[in-house]
């Protein structure tokens, strides 16, 4: 019994909230709207680093602490969120990587742990959850290190849609119908209006 070897494969995880965009419909900076006693993004931050481990921002440089956490700059600006998750996976170290926008306030901790349970039973290279409707939620998923070459092949296509560059990595679709609350975000000030009511 003694001279037996018992090997246990451990996956590491991290976590990365994307705030690169551009807030444009908006008509201010999403990441920074106040929530609950903090901001939008902050409260994603929490929630992340709860689920994953540890959490970074991925996006413009702010100014310290803002965040709550480490800020890396978007390797990709002005590129769309498929940018921002080539940067998350150029600095990872992890094996699997949860990859969150910053403007889902609905986000729950049960859900992100069984959305990285699930990346790391399977044997694809990223899990993408789909919604109620079955709209692919790719600013909500489980990016595994070893897809980003794929995705980078997309990009340098000039390809910045997520949902078309998966067709270059294994994804498995995750079909959660029962997610409305998690997948919603906002986007305009009536979005804001109606979420903060």
């Amino acid at each position: 019994m003694y001279g037996q070897w018992y090997h246990f494969r451990v996956s590491s995880r991290a976590g990365y909230v994307l705030v690169g965009g551009a807030s444009s419909r908006m008509g201010r900076n999403k990441a920074l709207l106040p929530y609950k006693g903090t901001t939008l993004a902050q409260s994603a931050v929490r929630v992340v680093r709860a689920a994953a481990g540890s959490v970074l921002v991925v996006g413009k440089p702010h100014r310290d602490g803002v965040f709550g956490c480490g800020v890396v700059p978007d390797i990709y600006p002005g590129e769309g969120p498929l940018g921002g998750i080539l940067t998350a996976l150029q600095q990872t170290q992890a094996d699997w990587n949860l990859v969150v926008a910053c403007d889902m306030p609905g986000l729950r901790l049960d859900f992100l742990h069984r959305l990285l349970d699930r990346a790391e039973a399977g044997s694809f290279e990223a899990v993408i959850p789909a919604g109620p409707s079955g709209q692919l939620e790719p600013l909500c998923a489980a990016y595994h290190h070893g897809c980003r070459q794929g995705l980078y092949r997309a990009f340098e296509r000039g390809i910045r849609k997520i949902a078309l560059a998966l067709a270059d990595i294994r994804a498995e679709i995750w079909p959660v119908p029962e997610e409305l609350s998690c997948f919603q975000n906002v986007n305009t000030p009536e979005d804001w209006a109606a979420y903060d009511r």
